[in-house]
């Protein structure tokens, strides 16, 4: 800019400084104009965000050992009332809102939503949108257990619009989260402007070993037999879920007053906490009715009201056509004298006005609605068996109130599964309730999952659970469904007695029956000190009973004790001296109708019809189930398609379950072809010809096994050529007769048909043996039969044993394991001597046998440990057990065939201690390690362990995976141990190859 002035003005370009336009303070010349120049400032330092402090008020306190917080302040700040209720890792938020608007309704429409959501627990959810959907079972029973408690608190006339919701912010699966957003709701309502009348105390109590529990853990839930939930004010209930099983009265007398005095400790930092940060209550319009309109309605409906329910003979709806014929009555009154206010709580007014008639009645006279007496019991009706073609079916009915209750049996991995943060993964007991509109002669739309279904139908699934056998002893999936034809009060409990029915009626070993029923409360309060004056106890109450009465008190139990109670109340709470006295009164009741019951049906029943359902349990490895399930389960498939049977495929078993009889022979059928079973004598079996020799035709049947089908027993007359009877590729029925010397399994064709001429009964066809029919009582823990304990393994049937080779005994419960060898096999044995070859693993598919190959027989199994086909007893099916097939590794000696020798050709081999065989008489060939097959020669002496020790002698192992036997002498058994080392010198073989050895005395 110098410069450009200089040009513009080249007389100032001598000017002193002191003089220029800068030193005086103006702006440098430009484009003509001139201005004071600005003083150059400092560049200002950025705008920073300043540190938010976020309020937080906290309280602690220690409950049953457990360190509990409420911190309210830091999350959900904008809510009416947001606390965080924390119990070790378990944190849980809850927050309350109320509508803004005046009420325009005559109930309080509460909201309870409870959400557990898999990141609290850091679990992606494994849904197809990998987010949580519509609320699951398990959540809105924990909204019920927070709703229940807090409504009755709510004022009267208090109809604006509340919303709750809790959700579980971290799990760490040692704490159940329902209980804590019970209390984090209390701690919630107090902060907020709502008017309420709390707080209120929610305790969870367990019991193991007669030692109650406060707030167990899940691990000492699992062990507990009694899972108490009980919420109170400060000094009344208000509240109780109890799942147990079969406390006592008197026990679950002590829980509850144990649970009172533990829940009232968080009443107090509920009330130091709303001190801190609570908010005033804000004054809400109340919907009360005026002392005038319910005067002048009482007056005109008071005296018809009371006619109608003195009169016995009216029915629950010409009770209610009667009192709607009053109220329309009341409306015209009002309409002529056009007193508005009164009309538009009428429908209120005149439910007041009956509920005052009622209990008044109730209470002065001790008559009730249907002229019952106070522990009087509606009429039962019992009947089990409805319908034949299903699993189990029931009808219940008690009064008017009548329910459908039906039994489905399914395979263990039917059982549902579930996606909570804590508890089991999988549920194989459901119970589902459903309420149709027509049980109350309305009308209505069928929705998804209603609370209140959901609620009654898992309170009778628990009441049940109690008396299930255990999953080892039952391990199938059982649901039952409840259908309610009418409903005139407590069809829960209706639910108990009729699932109870139907679960007998299946089949299903419960220990004893289980009923329920509804205990009510009609009370008499003192205005002045709102104290309960007066009451009545009210056994198995009607709907009307229910709506009008001050409780309904649902208990559920056995003749020994108590399974299932959910109580739910109306007014601000019940002293607890009340509740412990209508127990019993419910006692009572409940045998009452339990002698209905045991009457209709006292014992699982037995299901020996043929069209009735069929399960089966069979017991494989799990290379057989690989074979049956086939490439991508496309076998299983098959199977399923074909025959309309299910099956499920576990670790070692399979589960079949069958329409009827005809369908289960059927798969079993399929299953025995492909997989096979354990081969019994006299057992009928089809097979195909493999092929065809001089001597006879080989079989391969069950599972790919083979089988020789002598010529001898082809037929009852004489056959010259075996091609004349049977050729390669022809299915046949045949029957297993033995085995040979060799091993083979000894099959007959004619032994299936009958002899000509002879007056018998023909073999019937089939895959499956022909099936016994036993109880189908399932045996109680106690009392399972000893009889796999009893029986002996098949090591101790060697020893004690002779005749193997030569007979074998029909009878199956003592068939001594199969050598299994193919027709190729065979002529190789007949061609080589037995410890010249290296034996190879052989298949027994159709065709693939080869030579040099042998099998070896299976291992001895430990029976106690396996159950082929569970011997439930449920439905007639045949026990069923597959035997495994071992192959001999190179350089293996069959260690059965030395026990079998051991016994059986003891008197063959019986030259101990001799030093001269074969012309031998002073050489000795010494053998160095490893000793093989081939080095194995008469003469050779080794030094060999005591492998196992038998009753006629001493398995050696001579090293290498060779086995020799050395026979006791027959002045009786010496001295051995397991493990003992002894020289001594191979002295002969076997008829099988296996080396017989006398001991040396090298001294």
């Amino acid at each position: 800019m110098a410069s450009m002035a200089r040009r513009a003005h080249p007389l100032l370009s001598n000017i002193p400084h002191f003089l220029t336009w800068r030193s005086l303070g103006f702006r440098t010349i430009c484009c003509g104009r001139l201005g004071f120049a600005t003083q150059s400032q400092p560049d200002p330092d950025p705008v920073v965000a300043g540190t938010k402090v976020l309020e937080t008020f906290r309280e602690e306190f220690e409950i049953g050992s457990r360190l509990i917080s409420f911190e309210t302040g830091k999350i959900a700040r904008f809510a009416n009332g947001s606390v965080v209720m924390g119990m070790d890792e378990t944190k849980v938020l809850s927050t309350v809102a109320s509508a803004k608007g005046d009420a325009a309704r005559d109930f309080l429409p509460l909201t309870v939503d409870y959400q557990e959501k898999q990141f609290a627990q850091g679990v992606i959810p494994n849904t197809f949108m990998r987010r949580e959907g519509a609320p699951k079972e398990r959540e809105l029973l924990c909204g019920r257990i927070i709703d229940r408690p807090i409504r009755p608190l709510f004022p009267a006339g208090f109809y604006h619009e509340v919303q709750v919701m809790a959700s579980v912010l971290s799990s760490d699966g040692t704490q159940d989260p329902d209980v804590m957003a019970a209390n984090a709701t209390s701690a919630a309502l107090m902060l907020s402007d709502i008017p309420w009348g709390g707080p209120i105390g929610v305790i969870r109590i367990g019991r193991i070993s007669g030692k109650f529990i406060v707030n167990p853990t899940m691990d000492e839930l699992s062990l507990s037999d009694l899972n108490l939930i009980y919420a109170c004010t400060k000094d009344k209930t208000l509240m109780i879920d109890v799942q147990a099983r079969e406390i006592s009265e008197k026990d679950l007398e002590a829980g509850l007053r144990l649970a009172h005095p533990e829940a009232v400790k968080y009443l107090e930092p509920q009330i130091r906490l709303a001190a801190k940060a609570g908010k005033h209550k804000k004054e809400y319009k109340l919907s009360l009715i005026s002392d005038r309109t319910l005067e002048k309605v009482g007056n005109l409906a008071e005296a018809p009201i009371e006619s109608v329910f003195t009169d016995p003979s009216y029915g629950k709806f010409e009770r209610g056509e009667a009192l709607d014929k009053i109220t329309q009555d009341v409306r015209r009154s009002l309409e002529e004298e056009c007193d508005e206010e009164s009309l538009k709580v009428l429908p209120k007014t005149v439910d007041t006005v009956r509920k005052k008639v009622v209990r008044k009645r109730i209470i002065n006279e001790g008559f009730r609605v249907d002229g019952r007496q106070l522990d009087e019991v509606r009429p039962v009706y019992c009947e089990a068996g409805s319908f034949p073609i299903l699993h189990g079916s029931s009808i219940f009915n008690r009064g008017d109130t009548q329910v459908l209750c039906t039994v489905t049996l399914g395979a263990p991995g039917d059982a549902q599964r579930l996606e909570s943060l804590v508890g089991p993964p999988t549920k194989r007991f459901m119970l589902h309730y459903s309420f149709p509109p027509f049980s109350i002669n309305e009308v209505g739309k069928r929705v998804g999952l209603n609370r209140r279904e959901v609620g009654h139908g898992t309170l009778a699934e628990k009441a049940l659970l109690a008396v299930l056998p255990p999953e080892d002893d039952f391990p199938y999936t059982v649901r039952v469904n409840s259908e309610v034809m009418a409903s005139d009060g407590s069809t829960s409990m209706a639910t108990v007695c009729g699932g109870s029915m139907a679960l007998m009626d299946a089949g299903i070993p419960l220990r004893e029956h289980v009923a329920g029923v509804s205990v009510g409360l009609v009370s008499e309060v003192d205005p002045a000190t709102g104290m309960i004056k007066d009451y009545r106890i009210l056994t198995d109450i009607l709907g009307l009973e229910d709506h009008l009465g001050d409780m309904d008190f649902k208990i559920a139990g056995t003749r020994k004790g108590v399974t299932a109670i959910q109580l739910d109340i109306k007014p601000a709470g019940i002293p607890l001296d009340i509740i412990c006295e209508c127990l019993e009164p419910a006692y009572k009741g409940r045998l009452q109708i339990l002698d209905h019951m045991e009457r209709e049906i006292n014992a699982p029943r037995t299901q020996n019809e043929r069209n009735s359902p069929r399960l089966a349990t069979l017991k494989f490895s799990n290379d057989a189930l690989r074979r049956l399930i086939g490439p991508l389960g496309a076998l299983k498939r098959k199977i399923e398609e074909e025959t309309g049977a299910r099956m499920s495929v576990s670790d070692g078993t399979l589960t079949i379950v069958a329409k009827n009889q005809a369908v289960m022979e059927k798969v079993l059928e399929k299953v025995d072809f492909i997989v096979g079973r354990e081969i019994e004598i006299g057992g009928i079996y089809k097979g195909v010809v493999s092929s065809i020799k001089e001597y006879g035709a080989f079989v391969e049947f069950n599972g790919g096994q083979q089988g020789l089908l002598h010529i001898s027993e082809l037929s009852h007359e004489p056959v010259s050529r075996i091609s004349d009877v049977v050729s390669v590729g022809q299915q046949l029925s045949l029957m297993c007769i033995g085995q040979d010397v060799r091993g083979n399994i000894k099959l007959s064709l004619k032994a299936t048909s009958p002899r000509p001429g002879a007056d018998t009964n023909n073999v019937v066809d089939g895959s499956v043996p022909p099936v016994k029919e036993e109880p189908n009582i399932w045996a109680s823990v106690g009392d399972v039969s000893n009889e796999q304990e009893n029986e002996n393994s098949p090591l101790e049937e060697f020893s004690g044993s002779k005749s193997e080779m030569s007979g074998v005994n029909p009878s199956t419960s003592s068939i001594s394991p199969i050598l299994i060898r193919s027709a190729a096999e065979c002529e190789e044995e007949e061609k080589s001597a037995a410890l010249s070859q290296n034996p190879k693993s052989a298949t027994s598919n159709v065709g693939a046998s080869k030579s040099n190959c042998k099998s070896k027989k299976s291992p001895p199994e430990d029976h106690a440990n396996e159950s082929p086909f569970s011997n439930s007893g449920l439905f007639p099916t045949k026990n069923v057990k597959k035997s495994k097939r071992v192959l001999q590794k190179e350089g293996e000696i069959d260690f059965n065939s030395i026990l079998k020798s051991l016994d059986a050709d003891g008197n063959k081999h019986n030259s101990s201690h001799t030093h001269t065989m074969n012309g031998s008489t002073d050489q000795e060939d010494e053998v160095e390690a490893p000793i093989t097959a081939k080095k194995l020669k008469i003469g050779t002496k080794v030094t060999a362990k005591v492998y196992q020790i038998r009753a006629h002698g001493l398995v050696l192992d001579l090293g290498g995976g060779l086995r020799g036997m050395y026979r006791f002498e027959t002045d009786g058994k010496e001295d051995f141990e397991v493990g003992d080392e002894l020289r001594v010198e191979c002295s002969s073989f076997s008829s099988k190859g296996i080396p017989v050895v006398s001991l040396v005395d090298d001294q």
